[in-house]
């Protein structure tokens, strides 16, 4: 147990609640012993877990993931974001065999404490859909792609990483997320991930000590948390006209607006297009059909490559190629929608899928290997190939207008 005394802690009183910030390596048995060790003192009220709502039921039931509906996940555009949620937790749970312990193991210990005492469990953290949300909003389309790509090479790594290097990473102020060691500390990462939630679930705290003042609380949080909590939670107490929580967690939890223009650039893609199309036809009725001919083999051979890539379905990849050149022309259906459900139907997944699919995930093979993780890839891939498609093929019009003006 001398290990588990380690764990860096920090206490600030909030609204009347003594919060004592217990700083954990999210796969590190010294951090759960720790947790164990200070709720076994009685000296606690209540715990704190650097939680959302979303991630505490995923905690409480790890094979909830087994009730996800794939065609309400496609249907409504999350397919990126649940694919992002898989990799990332694939690369934790990665870290965590190495050591022989649960990733969140320390959270875990936390609210199974907290129920044998019958304590409260407070949730602190932000939703992760709008952490997600924001950290894409924050960078560019390149970046997101960069960011995915990243997350999938540390599924595909193999590279072990000590005990002792996770341990003292918590020595300085950076621990937290995956996205965190592949942004090397970028700033437009950081922001969204590390800094609001700090502000975030320190408003949190003072809002839970707003409704029962006087408690003794125990928040178990990330050590890569540690320094922006104590910071943003000590300005709290010396400014006598604070932020209201309430306002800091609204302001926070709001999802990004794209600028109103940005959502006619797509309609503008497929106009140039069409006036292209027009141009042709106004030559001759050969050169015309020439351009849309470039225009479906180029959309629709690149998605049908990126489904091909995915491992899809041969029908689904012929689906691809037919689909592309046409959802490329209306902005309100993508061609990643069609054939993941092209794939769906053609290859459903079974209960064994969604059964297998957090351990699966785990290594590159098993993202093809698994029907639920394999109908998203499909989404993914098809969908860049067609995007690739569009510009290529575009140029490639207009390059033939310009030549043969």
């Amino acid at each position: 147990m001398a290990e588990a005394r380690q764990e860096p802690t920090h206490t600030l009183t909030l609204n009347g609640n003594h919060v004592t910030l217990l700083g954990t390596a999210h796969v590190s048995r010294a951090s759960a012993e720790k947790v164990e060790e200070l709720l076994a003192s009685g000296e606690f009220d209540a715990v704190a877990v650097e939680l959302c709502e979303s991630r505490y039921n995923a905690l409480k039931d790890p094979d909830a993931v087994a009730k996800m509906d794939l065609f309400k996940v496609i249907r409504e555009g999350r397919v990126a974001m649940v694919a992002a949620n898989l990799a990332l937790g694939a690369y934790q749970q990665r870290l965590a065999e190495q050591f022989g312990i649960e990733p969140g193991a320390e959270q875990r210990a936390a609210i199974q404490m907290a129920q044998a005492r019958d304590m409260p469990i407070l949730r602190i953290d932000r939703e992760i859909a709008v952490t997600l949300k924001r950290v894409a909003a924050n960078v560019s389309w390149w970046r997101r792609l960069q960011l995915f790509m990243g997350l999938l090479g540390g599924v595909l790594t193999r590279e072990e990483i000590s005990e002792a290097q996770i341990e003292r990473l918590k020595e300085g102020d950076m621990l937290e997320t995956v996205f965190s060691e592949f942004a090397e500390d970028s700033q437009d990462l950081y922001r969204p991930m590390i800094e609001e939630r700090d502000r975030y679930m320190v408003a949190r705290l003072r809002q839970e000590a707003a409704n029962a003042s006087g408690q003794r609380v125990l928040a178990v949080i990330g050590a890569g948390h540690m320094k922006g909590m104590i910071a943003e939670g000590e300005k709290t107490e010396a400014a006598a006209d604070a932020e209201s929580p309430d306002a800091i967690i609204a302001a926070l939890s709001a999802l990004p607006t794209k600028r109103s223009w940005l959502k006619y650039i797509p309609w503008l893609i497929v106009a140039v297009i069409v006036s292209g199309f027009i141009a042709g036809f106004m030559r001759s009725p050969e050169f015309g059909l020439g351009l849309v001919l470039d225009w479906v083999l180029i959309n629709g051979f690149l998605s049908a490559l990126g489904a091909l890539i995915a491992a899809a379905h041969p029908l689904t990849v012929a689906t691809a190629f037919f689909a592309a050149p046409l959802t490329s022309l209306n902005p309100t259906v993508g061609a990643g929608m069609v054939t993941a459900a092209a794939e769906l139907w053609l290859r459903k997944p079974t209960v064994g899928d969604f059964e297998t699919l957090r351990h699966d995930c785990t290594h590159l093979g098993g993202w093809w290997k698994n029907r639920v993780s394999r109908t998203l890839l499909v989404f993914i891939f098809s969908t860049i190939g067609s995007a690739i498609g569009t510009y290529v093929a575009g140029f490639r019009i207009f390059e033939k207008i310009a030549t043969q003006g």
